[in-house]
């Protein structure tokens, strides 16, 4: 690597109950003879020792003096991946390096302090101050101009703040996704700003905030969100659930995205562990009380297919630990599709025998997964549809969605396929135009995943 790509860096973390970073360990990240990116992470003596020190993740980087390495994921391990810049946040900072692909190290040390969970990246052993200042609200019509710039390759405004340009490179998970966003304050605290674009096919900002709402209704933990109207056009502000304000400042929860939780990949071939049931399992084995969250994760899985919301990939999906312990997020981005097809529609991730089929029969099959008893299974199912076929015009309304938006979402909502007999379901044909795999047995992904390798300490070298 080049001076311009540094080779390794420092991983600090604000721990739970405190607002100011210390450094945790050390990452390298080198490409062996073959071409093959090799990431090396090893925890710093003096994190070891402390008394309040917690693992980075639950998988892959448990409290130990070893050396952990990794192939997978260009040599990134998964809860530092889930710090790195989404889609919108690595094209801000191709433009800002003038790179059209900067290296995974570049994205990391790229990337601002007010990222997803409580990690940062640094060269230096010691950590900056946290961030002190953040985009207010009322700044939300200068974003909006310059995130529309970024969107379509023009020039920035003029009167653009190259710190203002900064604070749009952010977050790290799949908190928002690919659409332009912000994070910006308030009395109340932080929250994402998400624009709208103008290619979008209805007000996108108010139909998800009416999707959080209707989710709340139907017994989901949410994000808490809000619609401001910006020099005409409206901008939806969801809550930072990883970020709560005190008078010393922020403290930060620990996030890692159901990416991680699997040991998988976005990619078309790791679909194959895109799965709900494998996720319940690991939900189970994390979490402070598996029943609780399994159950959360059964009723997102469920609201999901009855919103036709088929963009529910594993980085739409994360646990976070305010103190030592993990649970499930509060779910975001729930958007709504309106697929051609209303005998069959897919979600993102498995979620039965019959594979990603949103279809109830095909939630009911595995719902003991979820440690549910069938009969339970059955009424949270029947009373959720009840509630979105009953309410989501009502709440789409309240939420401000025009009558004209509400008419282009409507085939999205319990769609006929939905209540089919799976026997009777067309055979899916999903993303790339290929036939879903035949649907096998789910097994435990503690007995079949893949293992992290081991390694004597080795650099990056301890300090």
């Amino acid at each position: 690597m080049t001076s311009e790509a540094p080779a390794e860096c420092f991983v600090y973390i604000t721990l739970p109950g405190q607002t100011e970073p210390v450094t945790a360990g050390r990452f390298a990240l080198a490409v062996d003879r073959r071409g093959t990116p090799e990431g090396r992470f090893v925890y710093g003596r003096s994190y070891l020792e402390r008394a309040n020190a917690v693992a980075l993740d639950p998988v892959e980087l448990k409290l130990s003096p070893l050396t952990y390495a990794t192939a997978a994921l260009n040599g990134v391990f998964g809860a530092l991946r889930d710090a790195s810049p989404d889609y919108w946040g690595r094209r801000v900072i191709q433009r800002h390096l003038g790179k059209a692909q900067p290296g995974e190290l570049e994205y990391l040390l790229y990337s601002p302090d007010d990222r997803a969970g409580a990690l940062g990246f640094g060269l230096n052993q010691t950590p900056p101050a946290p961030k002190g200042s953040f985009n207010q609200t009322l700044d939300l019509a200068k974003m909006q101009a310059i995130a529309d710039a970024i969107a379509a390759d023009e020039e920035l405004p003029a009167d653009a703040a190259h710190e203002q340009v900064e604070n749009l490179m952010l977050i790290g998970t799949s908190m928002g996704g690919a659409r332009p966003k912000a994070v910006v304050e308030d009395e109340a605290g932080l929250w994402i700003a998400k624009f709208n674009r103008p290619d979008d096919t209805w007000n996108s900002a108010r139909v998800e905030h009416a999707m959080l709402t209707l989710a709340r209704a139907c017994g989901l933990s949410t994000a808490e969100s809000r619609v401001e109207g910006v020099a005409g056009r409206d901008v939806v502000l969801v809550k930072r659930f990883d970020r709560e304000r005190t008078q010393a400042g922020y403290l930060r929860a620990r996030m890692i995205s159901a990416l991680t939780l699997l040991r998988t990949e976005d990619t078309y071939q790791s679909r194959d562990k895109w799965s709900y049931v494998l996720l319940a399992e690991e939900v189970r084995r994390v979490c402070a009380d598996p029943a609780q969250n399994a159950a959360e994760l059964f009723r997102r899985m469920c609201f999901n297919a009855l919103i036709s919301n088929i963009d529910d990939h594993p980085r739409n999906h994360a646990l976070i630990a305010k103190e030592a312990e993990w649970k499930l997020s509060p779910a975001y981005d729930l958007t709504p599709t309106v697929p051609v097809s209303m005998d069959r529609r897919d979600l993102a991730m498995e979620c039965g025998d019959a594979g990603r089929f949103a279809n109830a029969d095909n939630l009911l099959s595995q719902s003991a997964r979820f440690l549910l008893k069938p009969g339970h299974a059955t009424a949270m199912i029947d009373a959720m549809e009840a509630q979105v076929r009953s309410t989501w015009y009502a709440s789409a309304r309240a939420a401000g969605v025009s009558e004209r938006d509400c008419e282009a979402i409507a085939r999205a909502f319990a769609y006929p396929g939905f209540r089919q007999s799976s026997e009777q379901a067309p055979s899916s044909r999903w993303h790339g135009g290929s036939t879903a795999p035949d649907c096998k047995p789910f097994r435990s992904f503690q007995a079949t995943g893949a293992r992290i390798g081991w390694s004597r300490p080795k650099t990056p070298s301890r300090f």
